[in-house]
């Protein structure tokens, strides 16, 4: 994970401290690491260690207290508001254990929102979704409501969303926390496929180490840092 040379992704120094009960609990503390370009890194540990915390940051949805964050050697949190969203829309897609996909829309509506926000027309959006969701296995799926489709349907439809700005970074939350094991296998074969074809960066929260088995690197959280474990 370490490159002394270049980093794709390097946390320098993070901090983060939530209160409970009226009393400071640090999360994180002085956390650095780098990312390469193209790694897969599973963060794994016991509930409450911070893992979607930090999740959270790398994804710039929520800023450290102290610390500083670089996306190729630029420190996104200098961004303001406007920009740090346009970035995040661009360069990062997430999944999460709950798909939060909108019932009211089509699986190929649901995954053209992205495309959508970030100002392509109505066409270029829905050609763009057609072609992702072909590739993770939705052909067939693509103008049924989200409540008609199976689980694995489901999640893969948001790994679909998440896939159709073409980011550089995919982060994923417990993304087969909700399936059966056929289902979580056929996303896990996915996910890496996807490293393999695209080079895209992956970090992924998880209990499941079937799947932390499949990245290049394993990490846990120990007194706030980040340790990388066998």
């Amino acid at each position: 994970m370490q490159n002394d040379n270049y980093s794709f992704i390097s946390l320098k120094g993070i901090y983060k401290t939530f209160k409970n009960n009226g009393v400071n609990v640090e999360i994180l503390k002085e956390l650095c690491f780098d990312i390469n370009k193209g790694d897969t890194i599973a963060i794994v540990g016991a509930s409450g260690i911070g893992k979607s915390t930090l999740l959270h940051i790398l994804g710039t949805l929520d800023r450290p207290d102290i610390g500083t964050i670089l996306f190729e050697e630029k420190d996104v949190f200098l961004f303001d508001d406007k920009k740090l969203a346009k970035f995040r829309n661009q360069f990062i897609g997430f999944v999460f254990q709950f798909h939060h996909l909108l019932p009211e829309f089509s699986t190929i509506e649901n995954v053209m929102m992205p495309a959508l926000i970030q100002g392509y027309n109505k066409k270029e959006s829905k050609d763009m979704a057609e072609s992702i969701l072909v590739r993770v296995g939705l052909k067939e799926r693509l103008y049924f409501r989200t409540n008609q489709l199976s689980g694995g349907e489901q999640q893969r439809t948001a790994l679909a969303r998440s896939l159709i700005m073409n980011p550089m970074v995919l982060l994923a939350d417990e993304p087969t926390g909700n399936l059966d094991k056929r289902n979580s296998n056929q996303v896990h074969d996915l996910l890496m496929e996807l490293n393999r074809e695209l080079s895209m960066t992956m970090v992924v929260v998880t209990h499941n180490m079937e799947l932390a088995g499949l990245m290049n690197h394993r990490v846990t959280i120990v007194d706030g840092q980040l340790l990388e474990t066998s």
